[in-house]
């Protein structure tokens, strides 16, 4: 499975490791993933979300269900959850 937020769609980047020469070699910088469950009190069952730091952030600000309700219109979550 890729490593990819499914709230906020967010993925690894690519970056540089710089060492004291200068010497430049490419390295990945990985998100900050967790699997998290969530009750959804509307549907009363629990979902099991692989989220990122920011996308609990966003999840503690808007709510669990508004959160997935922007994923599936963004396109990173299928509509049958």
């Amino acid at each position: 499975m890729s490593k990819v937020c499914e709230i906020t769609g967010k993925k690894a980047m690519v970056g540089n490791n710089v060492s004291h020469s200068k010497r430049r070699t490419k390295r990945k910088f990985d998100v900050n993933l967790f699997y998290k469950n969530f009750y959804l009190p509307e549907e009363k069952r629990w979902v099991k979300l692989r989220v990122s730091a920011s996308g609990l952030r966003l999840i503690n600000k808007i709510g669990v269900q508004a959160a997935i309700k922007r994923a599936q219109d963004n396109g990173l979550l299928s509509t049958k959850l």
